[in-house]
């Protein structure tokens, strides 16, 4: 493993997201999986978008790591803040919708999505620096505005 796949595996956000991806094993299926076999479907290189179609609909799996990428920010927002953060998925089937995390009556997440079938990050830094934007996100709106955030 590079220096710079280990650095990322190590980040915040990815061992949240880990964590996810392994509580979702209660057949321990995946118990012999390494983290970076369970992150590698995150990764989709130029070559792999490329081969893409522009328009599709996203399927089963890519949906599962779409709600457990939203779900390890809105865990990882929980976790520094205290408050209990709930993540609402809103997607036509074509692939574009929303995905908003709502702590209290405060959005503190507010994702416009589309080309979901595409999802995907070129490698492991880009996926913990994008989780880390959303959580940082939340994390400002909630302190800038805790009475909302609280109620």
């Amino acid at each position: 493993m590079s220096v710079e796949h280990q650095s990322a595996i190590d980040a915040p956000f990815l061992v949240e997201l880990i964590k996810i991806w392994r509580a979702q094993d209660t057949n321990g299926a995946w118990e012999a999986k390494s983290d970076l076999d369970l992150l590698e479907p995150y990764i989709l290189e130029k070559e792999k978008r490329r081969a893409l179609p522009i328009i599709g609909d996203p399927d089963p799996d890519t949906l599962c790591r779409l709600e457990l990428f939203f779900g390890a920010v809105a865990l990882s927002i929980e976790r520094v803040t205290g408050v209990m953060i709930q993540p609402i998925l809103k997607l036509h089937h074509e692939g574009f919708g929303r995905v908003v995390l709502i702590g209290g009556r405060l959005i503190a997440v507010n994702k416009q999505l589309r080309d979901v079938h595409r999802f995907g990050f070129e490698n492991l830094v880009k996926l913990a620096q994008e989780g880390d934007k959303y959580v940082d996100e939340g994390i400002e709106l909630i302190r800038k505005f805790p009475d909302v955030a609280n109620y």
